[in-house]
């Protein structure tokens, strides 16, 4: 997840030689049934946890047993390859895809088609939910201590989730924030945890749209964060009965949608 590299650095009129370490970013084409559907660009790790999480995000599957393996493909001169097979009785509809072939690392809304394709795919959530506001407010250090490679490179997004009694289940860190968000609910994809109803998704940045349709393809009723929501992710967390936390950081939070699940 992370490269070595020289570099010169430069401090209070020293100039001294060293050696660094980068997050690592590669592609990675994701197929299905032999066919194409994205290339992003990511940190390697966990390829296969990203592959199912982008597939529940984007609808395109639902449950563990729609995926029968992964099939990963050496390393070409385009990068990574990894097909997954799903089973013959999901209709895999390729049009409904909303995000163009190519995706950056860092790239927000990663074209989608239309923000009105993103809300006819998954119906608001009604999770009844409520977790103490203590509990809420340790999460980010309990994430921050389980990030090595950031403590090494100080370049990589972190995504975690947490259940409702604030017990972390599982930690990503990626290069692109929407890849964490899609390893973690790969994971829970491939271990059968679906839907994720009674959770937390905790992001190590800023909550963008993105980031909460994603956690709403996988039922998650609260996501929170250590920086600011968008505009755009504060109005479809309202519209999709999600609850939102932005500012989550040094004893306080902002709740921006749905506070009814945060017991004060």
């Amino acid at each position: 997840m992370a490269q070595r590299v020289k570099v010169r650095r430069y401090r209070d009129g020293d100039v001294l030689d060293e050696h660094d370490e980068l997050a690592a970013e590669e592609p990675l084409e994701i197929r299905v049934r032999g066919r194409a559907v994205t290339i992003t660009m990511r940190t390697p790790g966990h390829d296969e946890e990203l592959a199912a999480g982008f597939l529940v995000t984007e609808g395109l599957i639902r449950q563990r047993r729609d995926v029968l393996k992964m099939e990963p493909c050496d390393r070409n001169d385009e990068g990574n390859l990894l097909n997954v097979v799903v089973a013959p009785e999901v209709n895999i509809d390729f049009d409904r895809l909303t995000r163009h072939v190519f995706a950056s690392s860092s790239c927000g809304l990663c074209g989608k088609a239309t923000i009105d394709a993103i809300r006819s795919l998954f119906p608001p959530i009604e999770s009844d939910v409520v977790i103490d506001a203590a509990t809420i407010l340790k999460l980010p250090e309990m994430m921050r201590e389980q990030q090595p490679t950031f403590d090494r490179t100080g370049g990589l997004h972190a995504a975690a989730l947490f259940d409702a009694s604030g017990k972390l289940l599982v930690l990503r860190e990626d290069v692109g924030r929407h890849n964490a968000v899609d390893k973690v609910i790969g994971h829970a994809l491939l271990n059968d945890l679906l839907p994720l109803d009674r959770h937390v998704l905790l992001v190590s940045g800023r909550s963008s749209f993105e980031i909460v349709q994603k956690a709403l393809a996988a039922r998650v009723p609260i996501v929170a964060a250590v920086s600011a929501p968008s505009s755009l992710a504060a109005q479809f967390a309202e519209e999709n009965g999600q609850t939102l936390i932005g500012f989550l950081r040094a004893g306080r939070m902002n709740v921006y949608s749905h506070p009814r699940r945060i017991r004060f």
